[in-house]
């Protein structure tokens, strides 16, 4: 297993490679992260809609979700908030900072499709088949990630990428699949149970529940369970959760780069 100092020699050569990928891929590879990270944000509100203890579901949530990241990373998909280590190889002044920025909007773009295209396709093909309280566990997680003040939705998604990263670090420094998937749990898990905000998934999470809005029979259900959705629009969704969120994940990874590499570059051992 790699040490520190370790890692962020194999990571610059990473984050090189990176900033060098075309156009096509990084989209693609980036679509494909935007699906995964969806899948694992469908099945956590699948697996725990029916659990009355809010405490029981958090933690199925918190156990299933890492799933994403795990694919993410054997798949060889981009993730944005995982590619905010990238600083490590512009302290290393192996790539400029040009190469980093086009490298985190194409794979935000991919993501952004990726997740979108996911929610769209679960309630067009699953949505007509959707217990009632799935559609309503849907809508309320997109309803109380709307109701986020800039503020807090800005300090969540710090908090929430400071643990992607180190779940993405202590995956790569691993020696087989296994230890990979191990070194993602823990801090996955722990930013979904403590409630942290994480763009990517919001991709899908908002957009899934303003989809299952337009399911017949949703209001109904909504107003059954007396559920205030006004927060929850296509531009809350846009400007009031995804761009503070996605300034946050942006902020916490950076900090988290420049704190490992000024921590455990050679120059400092």
């Amino acid at each position: 297993m790699l040490n520190p100092a370790e890692f962020l020699e194999k990571y610059t050569e990473i984050g090189e490679k990176k900033a060098s990928s075309g156009v096509k891929k990084l989209l693609l590879a980036g679509i494909l992260a935007g699906f995964a990270i969806g899948i694992g944000s469908a099945v956590t509100a699948a697996a725990s809609y029916s659990v009355e203890s809010a405490s029981i579901a958090k933690l199925i949530s918190g156990v299933l979700f890492p799933l994403g990241l795990i694919m993410v990373l054997m798949t060889g998909a981009e993730l944005f908030t995982g590619n905010c280590l990238m600083l490590i190889s512009i302290r290393e002044r192996r790539i400029r900072v040009g190469g980093m920025v086009r490298n985190l909007v194409l794979v935000y773009l991919g993501n952004f499709v990726g997740s979108v295209l996911l929610a769209w396709a679960l309630r067009t093909f699953s949505g007509p088949h959707m217990a009632d309280g799935l559609v309503l566990k849907m809508i309320s997680t997109a309803a109380a990630k709307c109701s986020f003040t800039f503020i807090e939705a800005l300090g969540l998604g710090i908090l929430c990428n400071i643990l992607v990263c180190t779940a993405v670090m202590m995956a790569l420094c691993a020696e087989d699949s296994v230890g990979r998937a191990v070194g993602v749990f823990g801090p996955v898990c722990c930013f979904v149970i403590c409630g942290f905000e994480h763009c990517v998934a919001n991709m899908y999470y908002i957009p899934a529940g303003l989809l299952a809005l337009t399911l017949p029979g949703a209001g109904a259900v909504v107003t059954a369970a007396g559920l205030d959705i006004s927060a929850l629009t296509w531009g809350n969704f846009l400007l009031g959760n995804l761009l503070p969120v996605t300034i946050g994940n942006l902020l916490g990874g950076l900090a988290f780069a420049w704190l490992l590499w000024s921590a455990h570059h050679k120059k400092s051992a």
